[in-house]
C-alpha cells in the first residue's frame, strides 16, 4: 500500500490496543445485554455502568496462579493458547477499518495490508486458530479436553466449508478477491435490468443465502452459543480448556471474543457494504459522511450490531444436539450453497449473453427440484427409521442399550424391560401411600 514503515507501525499498535479496548468493552457489553433479556441487572457494581467489572476480571486472571497439570505434555499445552491469540489477531491485518484519510500529513487506507487473495488469507488463519484448540485438547491430561478438540475439529471441517462457499460467492459477484475491492463493489446502488433501486448494493441484499450461511457459520466457527459444542459445560465441563487457568485460560478467553469481532467485521466487510454508509446517509450533505474519518465510526458500528445478534442468540437458542449440529452443517448448508453457487454462474453467463435465459430458469427449476427432493427424501427416511425402531422394540419390549457397544438411551416410544414391572407397582404403592395419608388426616381429624 506504499505507507512508510512508520505509520505502519502506528496502524498495527492502534489495531492491537483498539482490539483490546474493544474486547474489554464487548465483555461488559454482552453481559449487560444478556441481563437485559433475562431480566438481570447484570454488571453495575464497578465502575460507570459496572464497566470496572471486566477490567477487574482481566486482572484477576492475570495475577491468577497459573499452574500445568503433570501429565500434560508442556511444550505444545504452552504453545496452543498463543497460536489462537496470534490467529485472531493476524487476520485483522487485511480487513478495512475506514476509507482514505490523511495521516501526519500522508494519504493511506485505514488498513494495514491488502492483496488480490485476502479474502483466502482470512480463511486461512481462521484455520489456522482453530489448531490451538486441537492442539489444547491433544497435550492435555483430560478426557474431556481430547473429545473438546476432537469437536473442535469436526466444527472446522465442516463449517470452514460451508463459509468457504459462501465467500466464493461474493467473489464471483465482484469479480475480485481484495478486501478493497469488495467494499468498493458495494458503493453502487442495487440493479435489476434497467430498474435501479436507490439503495446501497450490499451484498448481504442480493446474495442474501450467502450471508444467512456465512451468519451461520461463523456461530460454529467461533465455538457460540448455540454451536458451543467444542466447550459446553453440560457435557464436557469446558471442553478443550479444561486445564487450563490463570493467564493462558485468559489468551483463550481473548481470543473467542476477538474472533466474534473479527467474523463480523468480515460479514460486515463482504456483505453490509464495509465502512460505507448506509443509505441515505451517504447522500446526505454531498456524500460528507461517508468519507475520511467518519467511516470508521459506520464500519464500527456494524460490527456492533452483528455482535448484538450473537448475544442475542446466545440469550434466546438453546445449544444444538451434536448429530443435527452435523447434519446442518453438511447434509443443509453445503449442498444449497453448492446449488447457489451455480445459480450464480449461470446467472452471470446468462448475463453476458454468453447462455440464453431460458437456461437460467431451467436450472434454477432443476436445483430447486433437487432441494426439495432431498428433504422429501430425508423425511421419509427418518420417519421410516423411527417406525422400523418401533417395530421392532416397541411392542416386544426388548431393548438392549449396549448392543452397539456404546450405552444409548430407548427410542421414543421404547420402554426398558426391566423397567416394564416397576411402573405399575410403583402406581399402587404411591396409591397406598395417599390412602393411608387421607386415613391418618380424617382421623386426626376427627379426634
Amino acid at each position: 500500500m506504499n505507507d512508510p514503515w512508520w505509520l505502519v507501525v502506528i496502524k498495527i499498535v492502534v489495531v492491537f490496543v483498539g482490539l483490546l479496548t474493544w474486547t474489554i468493552f464487548n465483555v461488559w457489553f454482552e453481559r449487560r445485554e444478556l441481563g437485559k433479556m433475562q431480566n438481570r441487572l447484570g454488571p453495575v457494581m464497578n465502575g460507570p455502568l459496572g464497566l470496572g467489572q471486566a477490567v477487574g476480571d482481566g486482572l484477576k486472571l492475570l495475577f491468577k496462579e497459573d499452574f500445568r497439570p503433570a501429565k500434560t505434555d508442556g511444550i505444545v499445552f504452552n504453545l496452543a493458547p498463543y497460536l489462537t491469540a496470534v490467529a485472531a489477531f493476524t487476520m485483522w491485518t487485511v480487513i478495512p477499518i475506514g476509507g482514505q484519510v490523511t495521516i501526519f500529513g500522508h494519504v493511506t487506507k485505514l488498513q494495514i495490508a491488502d492483496f488480490p487473495v485476502s479474502m483466502i488469507f482470512v480463511m486461512a488463519i481462521s484455520g489456522l486458530g482453530i489448531y490451538g484448540l486441537v492442539l489444547a485438547g491433544w497435550a492435555s491430561s483430560s478426557t474431556y479436553s481430547l473429545f473438546g478438540s476432537m469437536r473442535a475439529t469436526a466444527q472446522l471441517i465442516s463449517y470452514e466449508i460451508a463459509m468457504g462457499l459462501s465467500i466464493v460467492a461474493v467473489a464471483m459477484y465482484a469479480s475480485s478477491m481484495s478486501m478493497g475491492d469488495i467494499v468498493g463493489a458495494q458503493s453502487s446502488t442495487m440493479h435489476f435490468g434497467s430498474l435501479n433501486v436507490p439503495l446501497p448494493g450490499w451484498y448481504g441484499l442480493i446474495l442474501l443465502p450467502s450471508f444467512i450461511t456465512y451468519v451461520i457459520s461463523m456461530f460454529g466457527e467461533t465455538n457460540r452459543l448455540p454451536f458451543d459444542l467444542a466447550e459446553c459445560e453440560s457435557e464436557l465441563l469446558s471442553g478443550h480448556i479444561t486445564d487450563y487457568s490463570g493467564f493462558r485460560y485468559a489468551i483463550y478467553f481473548l481470543a473467542e471474543y476477538i474472533n466474534v469481532a473479527t467474523v463480523c467485521a468480515v460479514a460486515t466487510t463482504l456483505f453490509l457494504g464495509g465502512y460505507r454508509a448506509p443509505w441515505p446517509f451517504n447522500v446526505l450533505w454531498g456524500g460528507a459522511l461517508d468519507q475520511g474519518w467518519f467511516t470508521v465510526i459506520w464500519f464500527l458500528l456494524k460490527v456492533q450490531v452483528l455482535i448484538f445478534i450473537v448475544v442475542w442468540a446466545r440469550a434466546a437458542l438453546p445449544r444444538f444436539r451434536y448429530d443435527h449440529f452435523m447434519s446442518l452443517g453438511w447434509k443443509v448448508l453445503i449442498p444449497a450453497n453448492l446449488g447457489w453457487i451455480t445459480l450464480i454462474g449461470v446467472y452471470h453467463k446468462a448475463l453476458n449473453g454468453s447462455l440464453p435465459m431460458y437456461v437460467l430458469i431451467i436450472t434454477a427449476v432443476i436445483i430447486a427440484a433437487i432441494v426439495l427432493a432431498a428433504v422429501w427424501a430425508s423425511d421419509r427416511r427418518g420417519a421410516a427409521e423411527e417406525k422400523r425402531s418401533h417395530t421392532q422394540t416397541g411392542s416386544t419390549g426388548d431393548f438392549d442399550a449396549f448392543a452397539g457397544g456404546y450405552p444409548v438411551p430407548p427410542m421414543p416410544g421404547v420402554q426398558l424391560p426391566e423397567l416394564a414391572g416397576l411402573v405399575p407397582a410403583a402406581l399402587e404403592y404411591e396409591g397406598q401411600v395417599a390412602s393411608a395419608r387421607r386415613t391418618a388426616d380424617e382421623t386426626e381429624g376427627g379426634d
